[in-house]
């Protein structure tokens, strides 16, 4: 049988835009998120923070927009790039940067800042339709749960951050409500894979994700005074970094792919709970800070660097429009 080499990407800007670009992007609004905590913690000069959130959010609307082109030219290119792992966790991520977004936004321009996080509401909830939909006509495979499901229907979680910032606190109470018992079924589910099969070595890296929701849910309850809540999800997350830490050569173990992004918004979120619990979390939070720095930005540059030289979409096997 002859070999057939793969068709080439058709002429044009912007056609193979990957997906997976934003769960490093998303990493690099939590780590600017960070800083600007700890400006009100520590007293570390406000630009930090300020300049890596600045960075970022121009980062983010460039790759916002590369992907809005390569969805005009086909639209339908967005359920093909949800087929595969890879593309659900970007898509998905790239929703949930728009929470962040709003967040970063909400010191310079409240109106607008609302705006975005309406628009994340809106886009979240047509993704987690299209996701359903996908979820019930395709094969079984796509049926079974991974963390990247936090991502899809727990990272509302997000969004009761961000409403918390503009105090729409019954509206972030609610959501935290509804994303716990969410992410409950997901880590039970995946706890019960973890016992029975072996993580395939490439897919390990988005084992993390599943320490995102337990930091979110600290801070959402942190900002609605659950103060026992809180101290209660900074303890247990602490708990989860010492068992990725302790199994972190085993997690790597693949090398370096773009699946690597999966790292980077949990630290960030871990760090920005223990900074704003404070007491005996703050020196940890800040330690977290300075090695979520040391994580993030490395990952991330790889990622966009990997994008830059259009290798990035072939080793995601992103979808062309």
């Amino acid at each position: 049988m002859a070999f057939k080499p793969p068709a080439p990407t058709p002429a044009g800007l912007w056609r193979r835009v990957p997906p997976a670009i934003f769960p490093a992007i998303m990493g690099l609004f939590g780590l600017g998120l960070g800083w600007r905590r700890a400006t009100g913690v520590f007293g570390v000069p406000p630009g930090i923070g300020e300049a890596i959130l600045g960075a970022v959010t121009l980062l983010y609307l460039f790759g916002l927009l590369a992907y809005a082109v390569k969805l005009l030219r086909r639209p339908l290119v967005l359920a093909e790039d949800l087929r595969i792992l890879p593309g659900r966790a970007g898509v998905a991520a790239m929703v949930l940067c728009l929470y962040l977004l709003s967040m970063t936004l909400a010191p310079y321009a409240a109106p607008l800042a609302r705006a975005v996080l309406g628009a994340g509401f809106a886009a979240h909830a047509g993704l987690v339709l299209l996701l359903l939909r996908q979820l019930l006509a395709g094969p079984a495979e796509q049926r079974r749960v991974t963390p990247v499901w936090h991502l899809s229907y727990v990272g509302f979680i997000i969004g009761a951050l961000a409403a918390t910032v503009f105090e729409f606190y019954l509206a972030a109470l609610s959501l935290f409500a509804a994303t716990a018992l969410l992410a409950a079924f997901i880590w039970a589910a995946s706890a019960e894979q973890m016992l029975k099969e072996t993580v395939p070595a490439p897919l390990r890296p988005l084992l993390a994700i599943h320490l995102a929701p337990l930091a979110l849910f600290g801070l959402v309850a942190h900002a609605l005074e659950l103060d026992a809540v809180a101290l209660g999800c900074a303890g247990i997350a602490a708990l989860a970094v010492l068992w990725f830490l302790a199994r972190a050569r085993w997690l790597t173990e693949a090398g370096f792919s773009a699946l690597w992004g999966a790292f980077t918004f949990p630290v960030a979120a871990t760090a920005n709970l223990w900074l704003s619990v404070g007491g005996i979390w703050r020196v940890p939070g800040g330690v977290a800070l300075v090695a979520a720095t040391l994580v993030v930005l490395p990952i991330g540059w790889k990622v966009i660097a990997l994008w830059a030289r259009g290798q990035l979409a072939i080793r995601t096997n992103a979808a062309t429009a």
